[in-house]
C-alpha cells in the first residue's frame, strides 16, 4: 500500500503543477490599444530628448536646427514614423487622447501668442514634455505644471 501512495503523490502534485500553468495561461493580457506601438512614441521620444540643446531654426528639421513640429518629424522618422512637418499637419494625422492616459511619444499642441494649435512637444512622462520652443532658443525639457505651458496647453494627440 505504500508503494502506491508513492506514485500517487508525484501524480498528484504534477497536476496541480499543470493546473497552475493553464491557469496563468487563461488570464487575459492586457490588450493593446490598437494600431498604437509603445515603442515607436518612447523611440521617438528618447531621439527628441538626445536633440536637447539643439538650437530653434525655422522650418528645420535636423540636427542642425529644429522648428517645433521639425523635432516632432525628425524624431518620428528615427522611429520609423514618416511624421508631416507642421502643426497643423500632424492634426490631421493624429487623433486626440485624453492627457491623463497620454503615453511617451503623444504629442501635445499649444496655443502660443494668440493662435490655435501653433506649438507642439512631444510628452516624456510625468508632466514633461520636449520642444524646439522660438527664434533664439534651444531644444529643451519642459514641465506642464509651468503656468505659461498650463495655460495655453491644448490637447494631446497619438499617432495612430
Amino acid at each position: 500500500m505504500m508503494k502506491s501512495v508513492r506514485h500517487i503523490l508525484p501524480i498528484g502534485m504534477l497536476f496541480c503543477l499543470l493546473c497552475l500553468v493553464l491557469a496563468a495561461c487563461a488570464v487575459a493580457p492586457s490588450k493593446p490599444e490598437a494600431g498604437y506601438d509603445p515603442q515607436t512614441g518612447e523611440k521617438a521620444a528618447q531621439t527628441a530628448v538626445s536633440m536637447i540643446g539643439r538650437p530653434y531654426k525655422y522650418r528645420g528639421e535636423s540636427p542642425e536646427g529644429f522648428d517645433c513640429s521639425g523635432l516632432v518629424r525628425y524624431s518620428y522618422l528615427a522611429a520609423g514614423v514618416d511624421a508631416p512637418h507642421g502643426t497643423k499637419e500632424l492634426l490631421r494625422v493624429t487623433k486626440q487622447v485624453d492627457l491623463k492616459k497620454a503615453k511617451t511619444g503623444d504629442l501635445l499642441f499649444f496655443n502660443e501668442r494668440g493662435r490655435r494649435y501653433s506649438h507642439v512637444g512631444i510628452y516624456l512622462d510625468n508632466e514633461l514634455f520636449v520642444h524646439a520652443p522660438a527664434t533664439g532658443g534651444k531644444v529643451r525639457k519642459e514641465s506642464l505644471s509651468d503656468s505659461h505651458w498650463k495655460k495655453s496647453f491644448i490637447e494631446a494627440r497619438r499617432f495612430p
